[in-house]
């Protein structure tokens, strides 16, 4: 366990172009030669964030690091919250038709979206918007005829994932959905007419849309824009999309995922992933990522390297004192630190994490196993029992009932299987 976070001297001596190389951010852009990048000082840029789900996840934590990149580096930004696109949907990705929320859930949507990304760029400067306030009213003959004239039909349905929806075995698509590349490209309009962007920020996926953008202001307006997408995140142990588990998506939300089953994420982190995650989820520089993967690599049974990725991302995403419980926490339910020594705020946190009751000394091990749900029935409880499968304080129980001398602390951890998650706190009253 790390006493306390690290701390790092967060040097750069790095220009934009070289960083966003670096850092492994680069998938496409428009740009012919990106080290171009480093003398448009006055550039502004703009990025847009999906609101269809009620909390952002650590796929659009990537996304921000992205855009902190160019904030660090003092580039003029703007964040735009979908309230409108997320009302239509994006079909990119998806094979079926994705179902419409009604305004109500997006605003809802949108209201959380802006509040995570103003903590994870909390420091920075830059303008955040919502495409709602341009869209609302938008007149549709307007739209069609100023908008929708200027864009051909063949090129759109020769995108990837709109032939593969229309195609022989396609599910097909919606004229809302399709129009979904339509409405984006307006956005990077009205942001260049009205904020001068020249500059749009995307995910690999999100490519074909970013040139919807590109190509209207070229026949618009006559003026030459560019756009710069994203890699993926791949958990590089499987090969697909990092952040997905099998309990579901890692959420930036606290409520939805627990800054300690956050901080274990990333403590679980891959061994040939996690130079790159500590590249793209912390600001950490090069001599200090340097530093910690040679420290890694004596030992990596001791997962120095994840020690840090979890520390530094836990504590942007939810502050350093919750860092530093989840750090505490994390430790108990895996039993590197002894539950005996908790103090009763530790103790607190722990509850927050699993299942917890109060007992003494002679109760019924069966009864609590049911009762905090790590067995259905006594028959399961004792099968387990007899099976080995339970531990208390990190040992194999066959007990029937709790032994007074193996209860010798205030607090002591019950726990079928291997996993954390499948435990319970027991505390003496």
């Amino acid at each position: 366990m790390l006493d306390s976070r690290p701390v790092w001297c967060n040097t750069f001596d790095m220009k934009l172009s070289e960083e966003l190389k670096w850092r492994g951010f680069i998938n496409q852009t428009t740009y012919s030669d990106l080290s171009r990048l480093d003398s448009l000082h006055g550039q502004t840029f703009y990025m847009g964030f999906d609101a269809s789900a009620d909390s952002q996840t650590i796929g659009n934590l990537a996304a921000m690091m992205f855009v902190k990149t160019f904030l660090r580096h003092n580039r003029p930004g703007i964040l735009v919250a979908g309230g409108s696109t997320s009302l239509i949907g994006d079909p990119g990705g998806k094979d079926t038709e994705r179902p419409l929320q009604d305004e109500k859930t997006i605003a809802s949507n949108v209201k959380n979206a802006e509040q995570q990304i103003k903590n994870i760029l909390r420091g920075h400067k830059f303008k955040l918007v919502n495409n709602l306030e341009w869209t609302k009213n938008l007149n549709v003959l307007h739209f069609l005829r100023d908008i929708g004239k200027h864009f051909s039909m063949t090129p759109l349905i020769q995108r990837d994932y709109i032939a593969k929806r229309i195609g022989k075995d396609g599910s097909g698509i919606s004229y809302a959905e399709f129009s979904y590349t339509v409405l984006q490209g307006y956005d990077y309009l009205h942001l260049h007419d009205k904020h001068g962007v020249t500059l749009q920020l995307g995910g690999s996926d999100q490519w074909g849309n970013c040139l919807s953008g590109v190509e209207l202001i070229r026949r618009v307006r006559g003026k030459e824009v560019d756009v710069i997408t994203m890699n993926l995140v791949i958990n590089q142990a499987t090969g697909k999309k990092f952040g997905k588990t099998e309990e579901g998506a890692i959420w930036l939300d606290a409520k939805k995922t627990t800054p300690t089953q956050f901080y274990q994420f990333w403590i679980n982190a891959d061994d040939k992933g996690v130079e790159s995650y500590l590249k793209i989820y912390t600001e950490l520089g090069r001599s200090e990522i340097d530093a910690i993967m040679d420290k890694h690599q004596k030992n990596p049974g001791e997962r120095y390297a994840q020690q840090c990725l979890a520390a530094e991302a836990t504590t942007l995403v939810h502050g350093e004192d919750n860092a530093g419980r989840a750090a505490i926490v994390a430790d108990v339910l895996t039993s590197k630190v002894p539950v005996e020594s908790i103090s009763s705020e530790t103790a607190r946190a722990i509850s927050g994490e699993i299942p917890s009751i109060t007992v003494k000394a002679g109760d019924s091990l069966i009864d609590i196993l049911v009762r905090v749900g790590l067995a259905m029935s006594n028959t399961e409880a004792r099968r387990l029992l007899g099976s080995g499968a339970i531990y208390l304080n990190g040992q194999p129980t066959s007990s029937e009932q709790l032994d007074g001398e193996i209860l010798d602390g205030r607090y002591a951890l019950l726990r079928r299987g291997k996993a954390y998650k499948d435990s319970a706190l027991l505390e003496l009253g």
